[in-house]
């Protein structure tokens, strides 16, 4: 595989390997860092890419694992996954204050959801994949991938409602 066809490749996912690494990683730098990493990796080893049936989620997979490397090296032990790429054309200043704070609220319930379901939520909610990838990606079943999206997305619709009905009769 030549340079040019490596760029080409992977240039449709590097930005998904971006944000995911900055999800898990939080710092833009450390983010940055762990993305390019990666791809110096899939470079190193191109000529076994044409084993792999599908790149991108190979390349989420190794990116995912990168970061919790990065992660237990640092022994941190709090990830955290903070939804920061809402944007809306131009709400009143109202809106984009309640906007803003429902992101916060959803980043601080996201922060207390179980590992695996916040990696759920963040794959497909976030990030766009499918069931069938996402258990390709974590190495589990589709099953348990509905049964986590389910359970995160109730948790978290429920603490916003109660966030969102306090106080209220």
């Amino acid at each position: 595989m030549r340079e040019g066809a490596f760029i080409t490749l992977t240039n449709g996912f590097k930005d998904k390997l971006f944000r995911l690494a900055k999800r898990l990683l939080v710092s833009n730098e450390e983010a940055e860092d762990a993305t390019q990493e990666v791809l110096l990796k899939l470079w190193k080893n191109k000529s076994k890419m044409a084993e792999y049936k599908n790149v991108e989620a190979f390349a989420m997979t190794m990116t995912k694992n990168y970061c919790y490397d990065k992660l237990k090296a640092k022994e941190t032990g709090n990830l955290k996954i903070v939804h920061s790429n809402y944007k809306d054309e131009q709400p009143s200043l109202q809106r984009q204050v309640e906007a803003r704070d429902s992101l916060d609220w959803v980043g601080k319930i996201m922060d207390n959801l179980p590992e695996q379901q916040r990696m759920i939520i963040q794959l497909r909610d976030i990030e766009q994949y499918n069931n069938p990838e996402i258990a390709e990606m974590l190495g589990i079943n589709e099953t348990a991938v509905r049964v986590a999206l389910s359970r995160g997305r109730k948790k978290i619709r429920e603490a916003l409602l109660k966030k969102h009905n306090y106080g209220v009769v």
